[in-house]
């Protein structure tokens, strides 16, 4: 099994599915794996998942056929160097706005004499077990993935395409939306647009794009669009559709679910 599945997808031109895990119940993650699903990220920057938590959500993951992907809280040193520690197979970086922001975060997710990454005998390492191996195709595997959700960053885009090894970006619509003026609209605008836009400006440079479907009409549009990483929801926003769609079906009023 290669260290990163994920990455082995994406370079042989695969479109792949994942699961946007919210929730601390490592069982979520199991059930991805079980089902095959591509990838999972575990949000640490939303919400209340600690690094115990996401501990456990990429305990499931080893040896399988699942990447497993950190959406780091911060563009910081030790938030990265710890969610790559624990063994997750990249980040994601959170609300860069620029390329000088996703140049820090590679850097910190790369070992010298590419990067600052500090080496250390933790999980990643299988404690020092698996040392060597794991230390010769790091800095390749380790997926770092800048999250394109503001303006400045769309702006910026053919600069933050051309850092070297950059192999996927993943667009936040939401907040891309707000930096637009348009707050609280998921592709306000011309924001459906422009993340189009952005997609075939990756596409061009053979960098694969991330994005999370709102509903499966939707994440069968998004495939038609070409983008190969595909979100088929949250854990909470799937069992909320879910629900909302047995509730209605027996009578009862349902509030709108507006995203994923």
């Amino acid at each position: 099994m290669p260290l990163n599945p994920l990455r082995q997808k994406l370079k042989s031109n695969q479109g792949t599915l994942g699961l946007w895990a919210t929730m601390e119940c490592a069982s979520i993650t199991e059930i991805a794996v079980t089902l095959n699903l591509d990838w999972v990220v575990v949000d640490m920057e939303h919400g209340h998942l600690d690094y115990k938590d996401a501990m456990d959500h990429i305990r499931v993951v080893r040896e399988t056929g699942t990447s497993i992907i950190i959406r780091v809280s911060d563009i910081r040193e030790d938030c990265i160097k710890r969610a790559l520690d624990m063994g997750a197979h990249g980040v994601i970086l959170p609300l860069p706005r620029s390329a000088a922001d996703v140049e820090r975060g590679c850097h910190f997710g790369r070992y010298a004499p590419r990067g600052a990454r500090g080496i250390g005998g933790e999980r990643a390492v299988k404690w020092g077990l698996g040392f060597k191996d794991y230390l010769q195709i790091a800095n390749e595997e380790t997926m770092i993935i800048p999250m394109i959700e503001t303006r400045e960053a769309a702006e910026d885009i053919d600069n933050i395409l051309s850092i070297e090894g950059l192999e996927a970006i993943f667009l936040g619509p939401a907040d891309m939306s707000a930096t637009y003026g348009h707050l609280g609209e998921w592709e306000g605008g011309d924001v459906a647009q422009l993340n189009l836009d952005l997609r075939a400006k990756a596409a061009a440079k053979g960098i694969a794009t991330g994005v999370v479907g709102t509903s499966i009409d939707d994440a069968k549009k998004r495939q038609e669009q070409g983008f190969q990483m595909i979100a088929l929801g949250s854990d909470a926003g799937l069992l909320i559709r879910s629900l909302q769609q047995a509730l209605g079906a027996l009578g009862r009023d349902i509030k709108p679910h507006l995203w994923f």
